[in-house]
């Protein structure tokens, strides 16, 4: 894949992203202004956390990284790659409804695993209420994510970052439809969970189909293909369960504080918004890119698609890293502060949010470095360390919480990110020059972060004297947008003049990104 082409890619899936999570900013916003912090809001939370929780172990977590290495080696060796997915689907499926029967049965169970403050509490009931009718949802998505590898690994990124579009689309019309006809907006939202991922898997299945690739689940087979596959999978399952526990103890330190698990879900979606259009980009692009040139033996190639991927990744995200930090309570404040959402959530919001945006260059930099490992079949390695970040993990969010309560869980992310990130550019070192960064990565990395500084110096003092417009209830939108409109000038600017970057490059990327 060449350079322009690469991030091509990366911006096609970024773009597609973007408007997924700018419908879920206006989800998010509703259901804020619905809901708030209350015990029906922190309940669906819960309950929709599971299968998602779930989905990331089992699909795109650990089946995926070991699928999609093994379907694009096959793809371009010429072999049956579309056998290899049916059967890799039927295992898959199987496996899932299993899960599916099980889960239903022990919601009760689960919801206390999830969040032991909800017990003797109004939001007990509910969870477990909007758990069962949510569940189901991951099979559907978790089939979804198996085609969109196929569709990854074929170049063809467009539909597969598209269908989370329609998840973010049926909540926001479920909402509006519940609001008129007077139906409880929790159950709304919890109904719509199962009906997106059916809509989510019709779109990527349509996709496929159209691609080449017929691809439906039959009578599941243990061929020699699939315990290979298992094989792969294992370790990558267990580093996705590790990654499932950290995300577990937060929620567990946050369900004992009325309202934080609500104020937490709130600040994640901020700081997922660079994550997503950059992180998931640079993730479902690379991962077979690299893959396709290390079965030819192509080293410069390797260390070429490495090199323009984190320079890529860091180009967007440190700015972004740095603006959640600077203006963490006016971002808060627009988006969020209406209805039921008063100023006092808006405060223990915007806290969160800046604690996220410090660990968002790791998050990003761990979808850069693990498809080095999960590219050679090896993960074995990211289980270690994801291990390890766990412990880290744990220890902080819940040895801090008698001192920062529910900001204990979002430093201990952050900082564990942080840990996972060193290792795994630890562990790279000994893979050879096809995973070590250039030198033009090298050189170009603290120009970048000195824009990002001088952006965020301008920000604070825009911030400072727009104080009075942010806060202007017919203005607000008008000026965070020139807030933000200002940070970006400043940052492209200023990055351009000291060859942080050369803005040609992104042109270029964007004048052929729609042939993607």
């Amino acid at each position: 894949m060449q350079p322009i082409r690469l991030i091509k890619g990366f911006l096609t899936v970024g773009v597609w992203t973007l408007a997924s999570r700018i419908l879920g900013f206006a989800r998010d916003m509703m259901i804020a202004s619905y809901l708030g912090a209350g015990p029906v809001a922190e309940a669906f939370l819960v309950a929709f956390s599971l299968p998602n929780m779930f989905r990331r172990f089992f699909a795109e977590g650990a089946f995926n990284m070991a699928f999609v290495p093994m379907f694009s080696k096959k793809l371009e060796g010429g072999e049956d790659a579309t056998g290899f997915a049916r059967d890799a689907m039927s295992a898959l499926a199987s496996v899932l409804i299993v899960l599916t029967l099980v889960a239903l049965a022990a919601m009760p169970w689960l919801v206390l695993a999830m969040a032991s403050g909800f017990a003797g509490d109004e939001r007990f009931a509910l969870a477990t209420s909007y758990g069962r009718i949510a569940f189901p949802y991951i099979l559907f998505i978790s089939l979804a994510a198996l085609l969109s590898g196929v569709l990854n690994a074929a170049g063809r990124f467009a539909a597969a970052a598209a269908a989370p579009v329609m998840l973010n689309i049926v909540f926001v019309c479920a909402m509006l439809v519940a609001s008129r006809v007077g139906w409880p907006i929790g159950d709304a939202l919890a109904w719509s969970v199962p009906v997106a991922g059916v809509a989510q898997l019709a779109l990527v299945w349509i996709a496929a189909r159209r691609a080449g690739f017929h691809i439906h689940p039959h009578w599941p087979r243990l061929t020699p293909e699939m315990k290979r596959l298992a094989r792969i999978a294992a370790p990558a399952m267990l580093a996705g369960g590790v990654v499932q526990v950290n995300l577990l103890v937060g929620r567990q330190v946050a369900s004992h504080f009325e309202g934080a698990i609500a104020w937490l879900n709130y600040a994640d979606r901020l700081y997922q918004l660079p994550l997503g259009v950059v992180g998931i980009a640079i993730g479902v692009v690379l991962l077979p890119d690299l893959s396709r040139k290390l079965r030819a033996g192509d080293t410069d190639g390797s260390r070429h698609s490495l090199s323009r991927a984190g320079e890529f990744a860091l180009a967007l995200t440190v700015p972004s890293a740095i603006a959640l930090a600077v203006i963490a309570l006016p971002i808060s404040s627009v988006l969020y502060e209406r209805g039921r959402f008063t100023s006092a959530d808006t405060l223990a919001t915007a806290w969160a949010v800046a604690i996220y945006g410090l660990g968002l260059p790791a998050f990003v930099l761990q979808k850069v470095l693990q498809p080095l490992f999960f590219a050679r079949e090896n993960t074995r390695s990211p289980f270690y360390y994801a291990l390890a970040a766990m412990v880290v993990n744990a220890v902080i969010a819940v040895g801090l919480a008698p001192v920062l309560g529910y900001l204990s869980a979002a430093v201990a992310t952050t900082l564990a990110g942080w840990v996972m990130v060193f290792q795994l550019w630890r562990g790279s070192r000994a893979m050879g020059e096809a995973a070590q960064f250039d030198s033009r990565f090298l050189s170009r990395l603290p120009r970048i972060v000195a824009a990002a500084l001088f952006m965020g110096v301008c920000l604070w003092g825009a911030a400072w004297l727009m104080d009075g417009a942010l806060n202007a209830r017919g203005l607000r939108y008008l000026a965070l947008a020139g807030l933000i409109g200002l940070g970006i000038v400043a940052y492209f600017a200023f990055g351009g003049l000291i060859g942080a970057f050369r803005l040609a490059e992104f042109k270029s990327a964007l004048k052929r990104a729609p042939k993607a």
